[in-house]
């Protein structure tokens, strides 16, 4: 994995690698582009509620990896919207990503950096 990491175990880092071998991820400024021309899609917080509650993106929608398949189909019926998933650094968001692609999401996607990138960037936070 090109991004440096906390004290993550080999397996947890594995699983995720192999994940991203699946899906989409996009760096921050990729995704500055598509909020600029109005292609930004849906943006999901997928961190814990208490990582949610100490601050988050802008607009975002909580979905917590904890439950993010249960409620999905609720929050966005339409599997061919575009999802951007975050999280802290982009290894949950990848996870998450696919397990939304099992899912039948044609369209989820994981913002490499997660909520560290977003803050660096200088971006709106609520």
């Amino acid at each position: 994995m090109s991004t440096a990491h906390k004290n993550h175990n080999a397996s947890f880092l594995a699983l995720v690698d192999d994940a991203k071998t699946r899906i989409r991820h996009i760096g921050i400024e990729e995704y500055q582009g598509w909020r600029q021309s109005g292609e930004a899609g849906i943006l999901i917080d997928t961190r814990e509620d208490n990582e949610w509650q100490s601050g988050h993106a802008a607009g975002a929608v909580h979905l917590g990896k904890g439950i993010i398949e249960r409620d999905i189909e609720s929050a966005v019926p339409d599997k061919n919207a575009r999802l951007v998933l975050y999280c802290g650094g982009g290894y949950r968001s990848a996870l998450a990503a696919d397990a939304l692609r099992n899912m039948g999401y044609t369209n989820a996607i994981s913002l490499d950096g997660g909520w560290r990138a977003w803050r660096e960037a200088g971006l709106p936070i609520e």
